[in-house]
This record gives structure tokens, sequence and C-alpha cells, in this order.
């Protein structure tokens, strides 16, 4: 394994959501830890953590960024 992660929340866009892909696959644009949440029970992952599971990759800071940071 290449140490890639299979889930991933992308950076913040301007609107200040974050794509979420699970394995390349977007799932949704997700506005806060509640949607990401969502996002991974209906893929059938519901006992990720979404704040501590090392199965997450957050891009552009983590679960408690949903702006830009300038």
């Amino acid at each position: 394994m290449s140490g890639r992660r299979p889930i991933v929340v992308g950076r913040p866009s301007l609107s200040g959501g974050r794509r979420v892909r699970v394995d390349g696959a977007i799932l949704g644009l997700a506005f806060g830890v509640r949607d990401v949440a969502e996002f991974l029970r209906r893929a059938g992952l519901e006992d990720v953590d979404v704040e501590t599971s090392e199965l997450i990759e957050w891009r552009g800071g983590g679960p408690e960024v949903w702006s830009v940071q300038t």
C-alpha cells in the first residue's frame, strides 16, 4: 500500500464546502463534519469517526476548517 487513504476531504472551496471522495468517487460537497459523516454512512462506512479516523485524508486543514484561509 502506498500510504494513500481511501477517504479524501478536499480543500475548502470559496463557498466553504469541501468535496468528499471515497476510492476516487465523489460523494458530494460537505459543509461540516455532519455532512461528511452522512456521505460515509450512505457509502456503507458508518463506523468511521470523521474527526479522528486515520482512513481520512484532510486536505487544506482538518475537520475544524470549513472556509478558505487567507
